[in-house]
């Protein structure tokens, strides 16, 4: 009797974790949900943007964005809480590289701006912007090096 009451707290332990686990470290106690990352050609005159995104086991491939188009992909975070995407971006003589989507701990700056789900990058003739979605407005994130 003894055996079967450990085996049934076993069982009862490995539900509870189970059930719980997808429940830890997200503000509105849903972890590992979808996300959707845009990167988007806002450029002016006719400008194309180049984009090459990735992470460190899924390459995205190389993108030529015409004014006004977007690239965008989703995904899952690991279960390890390792994700991260970066982004190559061009235009003429002008470039940015920068970290696109990353898990944050306790912190939430990027979870904020993208709502929980999408994170919206903006090429502008002054740089990369990062939309901050619950207030419908772009926030300058990073310059364009020369």
């Amino acid at each position: 009797m003894r055996a079967f009451k450990g085996y049934v707290v076993f069982f009862v332990c490995v539900a509870i974790l189970a059930l719980s686990a997808p429940c830890l470290g997200s503000p509105v106690g849903i972890r590992y949900n979808r996300w959707h990352v845009h990167v988007v050609n806002n450029l002016s005159a006719g400008q194309t943007l180049f984009a090459h995104c990735k992470s460190k086991d899924d390459d995205l491939g190389e993108r030529n964005l015409a004014p006004g188009t977007e690239f965008n992909w989703s995904f899952k975070e690991n279960f390890s809480g390792t994700t991260l995407y970066w982004c190559y971006m061009s235009t003429g003589q002008k470039h940015a590289a920068l970290d696109v989507f990353w898990v944050e701990g306790e912190h939430s700056w990027l979870q904020y701006r993208c709502n929980w789900k999408d994170c919206i990058w903006i090429a502008k003739d002054d740089g990369i912007y990062i939309k901050i979605i619950p207030e419908n407005r772009d926030e300058f994130s990073h310059k364009w090096e020369v």
